[in-house]
């Protein structure tokens, strides 16, 4: 049981990680921000600053440049995922004659999820160019608070148009930018916004499968087994009825390759799930996720010269057009034309 326990409590400490950061990521001067600088600031007292300067270098480099490691590890996780379930779970689920729909319907979300993960990191995000930023700008109406009119990219010499931002990693300007995903090595923007959110549910979809395919073969093999009707003597010689902990030992310690990348996908479904579902609720309210964190932020924002300093600012989001419309507008952005026909 020392093992079972660890395992659990690794889940329960990476959820509630992962849930911190959710929760910490749109505040400016968050608890999570102001430990991890003093967190920093105690650490260079004593890391010698040579090793300080490596590691600032290597981080830089990881979340601040282009770079192809983190798809090479989405790969990587993936065929080691797919090679376990590969090699036992679909082979014994075979041998216990599981419909081969089921069996195969993992592979038939990796591919969807493959497609849209080529698509998505080789697809233009929607660049801003000099030739095109007068045109973009016609698109979205600037909303006076969190897209100001007239202002100009200073890396780029261009107009911002509204719903844009300047990417520090890729060095561009993305029209209706949302953020950078190190994932797929792109920023998300108006162009690829909709492979994006496909990426995500066929991710979710394929996790889920693999965790719904897996966990029934493990059922199965305890229903096969009858163990779930066995009695055991403790250390004390009482006879006691087998529980879930110990069925769940007892898998681990007939098949421990299965059970752990079975905990990982549940684990991936549930993070993923999570993710997967405010991105849905972005595009259904048409937001972005860099307009979701200003819009939080936004009571630092300057007061605007029409506005009374006695009555706060209040965000209001003039892009939404209602549900099915801003979905439709995910996977067909508004041109210059549209939007002077409307």
């Amino acid at each position: 049981m020392d093992f079972l326990t660890l395992f659990l409590i690794y889940l329960c400490f990476v959820l509630a990680v992962t849930a911190l950061l959710c929760l910490c990521s749109g505040r400016k001067e968050s608890f999570l921000a102001r430990s991890v600088n003093r967190a920093s600031q105690v650490l260079s007292l004593v890391i010698p600053t040579q090793v300080q300067r490596v590691t600032h270098q290597a981080l830089h480099r990881l979340f601040h440049t282009r770079s192809c490691l983190f798809m090479v590890l989405h790969i990587a996780l993936q065929a080691a995922v797919f090679g376990e379930y590969t090699w036992e779970v679909f082979v014994y689920c075979w041998e216990l004659q599981f419909p081969l729909l089921l069996l195969l319907l993992p592979y038939l979300l990796l591919a969807g999820n493959m497609g849209c993960f080529l698509l998505c990191s080789r697809a233009n995000p929607g660049i801003i160019t000099k030739s095109n930023a007068a045109s973009l700008v016609k698109v979205y109406a600037y909303d006076g608070m969190l897209f100001q009119r007239g202002l100009v990219c200073p890396t780029c010499s261009v107009e911002k148009p509204a719903r844009s931002k300047h990417c520090s990693v890729c060095r561009t300007c993305v029209h209706r930018f949302d953020h950078h995903c190190v994932w797929v090595n792109n920023c998300i923007g108006a162009s690829n916004a909709g492979l994006f959110l496909l990426y995500l549910l066929s991710l979710t979809a394929t996790a889920g499968a693999i965790a719904a395919v897996t966990a029934a073969f493990l059922i199965q093999v305890l229903l096969l087994s009858n163990i779930m009707h066995s009695t055991y003597l403790d250390a004390q010689g009482q006879e006691h009825t087998v529980e879930i902990p110990l069925l769940i030992q007892h898998l681990f310690l007939t098949f421990p390759r299965v059970v752990f990348m079975l905990g990982f996908v549940i684990l991936l479904t549930l993070v993923l799930g999570g993710y997967s579902s405010f991105s849905l609720y972005l595009a259904l309210t048409n937001q972005t996720t860099n307009e979701w964190c200003k819009s939080r932020r936004f009571g630092g924002f300057p007061h605007l010269a029409s506005q009374p300093h006695d009555r706060p600012l209040v965000y209001k989001n003039i892009y939404s057009k209602g549900i099915w419309r801003n979905l439709k507008e995910i996977f067909k952005p508004p041109t210059v034309l549209e939007r002077k026909k409307k």
